[in-house]
This record gives structure tokens, C-alpha cells and sequence, in this order.
């Protein structure tokens, strides 16, 4: 921070400009904003203010509309959007997808898998992990998609603090995991051959999706509770778009899709298959 912008101090968000910013959140991202975040508004977008000089938060929201800075929103949104994963999170679902992993191979066909809301990367990892055991090194895709590119980076790069890898399972931690030395001491590095093997882009779910081809199993989970009923049966319906017929979709344990989709049918808790 050089002294000009260390000067600067934002005045206190008003009502109505985090109202202004909360409904630009929720038709970007889908995710409302109750008055209770408005705190929290303020505090993650205070550095932005302080970057561009700024004192009121009128002017910042104005500034997320201006075509003379067209990087802006993305990086509201990388700083307003909450990403909470870790490795091997909710443990059957990945019992499950072994299971499915043993079919596949058994069948001698690849398993295509989304990683939905990706976040860091943990998510997408622990599935490959999963399925290069059962299927190899060449019978499986796994994509990891998430509306924040700040998370992107970090999942491209695969490296993580050692704290995170206490719920891999100790053979796929061996096998895919680098232990950090020296400056990297307390960290791991997924294994060049495992990231290879997982794809992460930008994806948007509150708005139409690019081409990302069908998939056998996606994953979206504690998505869901972030946004209204509407916003969960659009978004719902898009991300089932592209799982095949007899495809399954994993949401998280909290979740349910009632009243959200008759799409798919339950055939586990939180486990559904594309009919």
C-alpha cells in the first residue's frame, strides 16, 4: 500500500448504498445479501476503495458499472463470495464414487466429473484422487468450475497448507502428495500428474453456461443454501443440463431438492440419479 492510499478512509457504508451493492451481488452471483452482512460488505470491500481512492461507497458501486474499469466486478466478486471446501468432505460421497469408479473400470469406460463449485480445489483433488486408484491414469476427466477466479489460482497451483491434508486417506496422500521442504515446510503440493489430470475454469452457475460437455457425476454441494428458491431451481436445472441419462448428482448432507427438481430421483441421502 503506498502513502497516498494508506491516507485514504472510506467513509461507513449507508443503507442504501449496501443495498445497491447487495441486489448488484445478487443478480451477478445469485447469493443475497441479508442486512446482517453489511459489516462484512464493508470490511471486504474497503481495500477496493482505499486502492482506487475512493471515500464513499456510492462512488465504488458506480465504478462496478463503469466500462473504464471492466476488471472491477470480478474482483467484487472474488472478494464478496464465501469458499469453504476441504479434502475428502462428507466421506460416502466418496465411498460412493468409488463404487462408481469399480463399475466403470469393470466396464472398461472413463468417468467424466464436475467439481461444480470448486472453490480451492480440495473437492477436485479428492476426486481424482478417488479415480486414478480405481481407473488409471487415463479413464477419467474431472473439472472444477467456480464464479471466483482468486480460488482458481490457488486450485491450478495444487498447494495447499499441511493442515489441510489431516482427512486424506494416508495411501492417496503417499501417492499424490509432495511434503513440503525447506521455505515449503508445512505445506503439500498436489502431484504434477494428478493436477494434470483436473481442468479448472471460470464458470458463473446464476447465468447460462459455456460448453462443457456432459459428465457421469457432478457434484454441488452446500451451494444450495446460499441462494433462494428460485435461484436454486434455475441454477438446479442448468447444472443438470449436463449430466447424462443415469448420471449422478451430489449435493450436500444439509440439502435437499424438494420442491427444487423432479429431474432426478434420490437413491441415497444427498446421492440422485438422472432417470
Amino acid at each position: 500500500m503506498n502513502a497516498i492510499e494508506s491516507s485514504v478512509r472510506p467513509q461507513p457504508i449507508s443503507d442504501g448504498d449496501f443495498r445497491k451493492i447487495s441486489d448488484w451481488f445478487y443478480h451477478r452471483a445469485g447469493i443475497r445479501l441479508s442486512d446482517q452482512k453489511k459489516a462484512l460488505v464493508s470490511g471486504r470491500l474497503a481495500s477496493r476503495l482505499r486502492h482506487h481512492h475512493l471515500t464513499r461507497f456510492g462512488d465504488y458501486f458506480d465504478m462496478l458499472h463503469s466500462a473504464a474499469h471492466p476488471e472491477e466486478p470480478q474482483v467484487a466478486i472474488d472478494l464478496l463470495t464465501t469458499n469453504e471446501t476441504s479434502f475428502f468432505r462428507e466421506p460416502k460421497h466418496f465411498e460412493f464414487l468409488r463404487r462408481q469408479a469399480d463399475e466403470a473400470a469393470a466396464a472398461r469406460r472413463p468417468l467424466r466429473v464436475w467439481s461444480a463449485a470448486s472453490s480451492s480445489g480440495e473437492e477436485a483433488y479428492s476426486i481424482a484422487m478417488v479415480l486414478a486408484s480405481n481407473l488409471g491414469s487415463t479413464g477419467f476427466d474431472v473439472l472444477g468450475t467456480d464464479i471466483s477466479t482468486r480460488v482458481l489460482q490457488r486450485a491450478r497451483a495444487g498447494h495447499y497448507p499441511m493442515e489441510r491434508a489431516r482427512h486424506i486417506p494416508q495411501p492417496h496422500l503417499k501417492r499424490f502428495c509432495l511434503r513440503g521442504t525447506g521455505e515449503q515446510t508445512g505445506t503439500l503440493l498436489i502431484e504434477r500428474g494428478l493436477r494434470s489430470r483436473v481442468a479448472f475454469a471460470h464458470v458463473n452457475l446464476n447465468a447460462d453456461l459455456p460448453q462443457l460437455g456432459t459428465f457421469d457425476v457432478i457434484f454441488l454441494r452446500n451451494v444450495m443454501i446460499y441462494f433462494n428458491g428460485d435461484t436454486k431451481r434455475e441454477v438446479v436445472a442448468r447444472v443438470l443440463s449436463l449430466l447424462k441419462p443415469g448420471g449422478h448428482f451430489l449435493i450436500g448432507h444439509s440439502e435437499s431438492l424438494n420442491e427444487v427438481s423432479s429431474a432426478v430421483q434420490q437413491v441415497a441421502p444427498s446421492i440422485y440419479r438422472k432417470g
